[in-house]
C-alpha cells in the first residue's frame, strides 16, 4: 500500500488522498472521544452510587467513600448514621470499619454524642444517643457542594433526629481530601452544628462521643496486639498498650495523637490533630482494636452553634513523635 501512496498514477493519488483524509478524520474522532475520559481520571473525582454511597477517586483509584444511605427502620443498625470510609493503599479494601464486627456503631470517620438532650415533637425534654443511635439517629439530607481536581472537597447536610422524626440539630459537615508530598492522605474535617430549639445538650464520655476514627475490624479480630500509639507526652508506647481518660489524667487537651495499626498485612499510621478553637476541655480515648479520638461537653442554641475542625493524616508506614508534632504545628498556623 505504501508504494501506491507515492506513485504518480493520478487515480491512485486521488484514492491515496481520500485514504489519508479518512484516516486523519478517524484519528481525530478517536482522540476527541478519548479525551474526556482521560482527563476525567486525572486528579480527584467523585462517583455516586445513587442512594447508597459516593466514592472518591484519585487518577481512577479509590481513596475514600461517603456512606449516606438513609435510615431504614427494618435495617436500622446498618443505616442509622452517615460516615466516611478510607481505602487501603491498594484502593480495593477499606482501612476503616463499617457496620457489624466489634461495636457495630463504630464507623470509619464519624462524629456524635451518646448523651444529647433536646425536645421531642410534643415539647418534652428527652435524651438521645447519636453515637449508638438509640432513641435517635443521623440522616443524610443533601450534598451541598462537591469538588474535585487537585484536592477534593465534599460538604453535606446531616439531620440529627429523634425517633419521632424531630430534627433537633442540623449539621453541615465538610471533608477536604488532599495528598501531601510524602504521599500521605490529609483529611480535614469541619462541622457546624446548629439548632432551632432553645437549647440542645451534647455530652457523653471519651469512649462514646466526639470526633473519632475506627480502623478495620481486622484489627479487632486478629492484629490488635500489634497496635501502638504515639503521644505528645512519652512518645511511642509499646504494642498493645493504651491510655484513657479518666484513669490516665494526662489524656486531656492534647494537640495530637498517633495510631499505628496492621491491616491487610501492612502498617498504617494515622495522626489525629485537634485544633485549639475546638471546645475544651477535651478528653482522649484509645483502644488496641483501632478506635481513637476525643470528646468534649457543650451545648448549642440558635445564637450559638458548634463549629469544630480536626485533621487526620494517614499513610502506609510509620511516624515518629517529632513528625507528629511537626504536623500539629503546621495545622495550628
Amino acid at each position: 500500500m505504501l508504494e501506491h501512496l507515492f506513485d504518480n498514477n493520478p487515480r491512485t493519488t486521488i484514492m491515496s488522498n481520500k485514504t489519508l483524509s479518512l484516516s486523519a478524520s478517524l484519528i481525530v474522532t478517536l482522540c476527541i472521544h478519548a479525551m474526556p475520559s482521560a482527563f476525567a481520571e486525572k486528579g480527584f473525582s467523585w462517583k455516586d452510587e445513587p442512594g447508597k454511597h459516593i466514592d472518591l477517586l484519585k487518577d481512577g483509584k479509590n481513596i475514600a467513600r461517603y456512606v449516606y444511605e438513609r435510615m431504614k427502620p427494618k435495617d436500622r443498625e446498618r443505616t442509622y448514621k452517615p460516615f466516611h470510609h478510607i481505602y487501603q493503599s491498594n484502593g480495593k479494601e477499606f482501612l476503616t470499619k463499617g457496620p457489624g464486627g466489634r461495636y457495630t456503631h463504630h464507623r470509619g470517620i464519624y462524629f456524635g454524642f451518646s448523651k444529647c438532650t433536646a425536645q421531642d415533637k410534643d415539647g418534652k425534654k428527652v435524651g438521645i444517643d447519636t453515637w449508638h443511635c438509640k432513641r435517635g439517629y443521623q440522616s443524610h439530607e443533601k450534598i451541598i457542594s462537591q469538588e474535585g481536581g487537585f484536592k477534593a472537597v465534599q460538604k453535606v447536610e446531616i439531620a440529627w433526629r429523634i425517633d419521632d422524626g424531630t430534627v433537633f440539630a442540623t449539621e453541615q459537615r465538610q471533608l477536604t481530601f488532599s495528598h501531601r508530598e510524602d504521599g500521605s492522605l490529609q483529611v480535614d474535617f469541619e462541622s457546624n452544628l446548629s439548632t432551632m430549639q432553645d437549647k440542645v445538650g451534647l455530652d457523653g464520655d471519651p469512649q462514646h462521643a466526639g470526633f473519632q476514627f475506627r480502623a478495620s475490624n481486622e484489627v479487632a479480630a486478629s492484629t490488635g496486639k500489634q497496635t501502638y500509639y504515639v503521644r505528645p507526652n512519652g512518645g511511642k508506647d509499646a504494642e498493645g498498650k493504651t491510655k484513657n481518660w479518666p484513669a490516665n489524667k494526662d489524656m486531656k487537651d492534647l494537640s495530637w495523637k498517633g495510631q499505628s495499626v496492621v491491616v491487610g498485612g501492612k502498617r498504617y499510621f494515622t495522626v489525629y490533630l485537634d485544633h485549639p478553637s475546638n471546645p475544651k476541655p477535651s478528653f482522649y480515648s484509645e483502644r488496641d482494636y483501632g478506635r481513637f479520638g476525643s470528646y468534649f461537653k457543650t451545648e448549642i442554641t440558635p445564637s450559638k452553634p458548634l463549629s469544630i475542625k480536626y485533621r487526620l493524616v494517614i499513610k502506609q508506614g510509620e511516624r515518629t513523635a517529632e513528625e507528629c508534632a511537626a504536623l500539629s504545628k503546621e495545622f495550628l498556623k
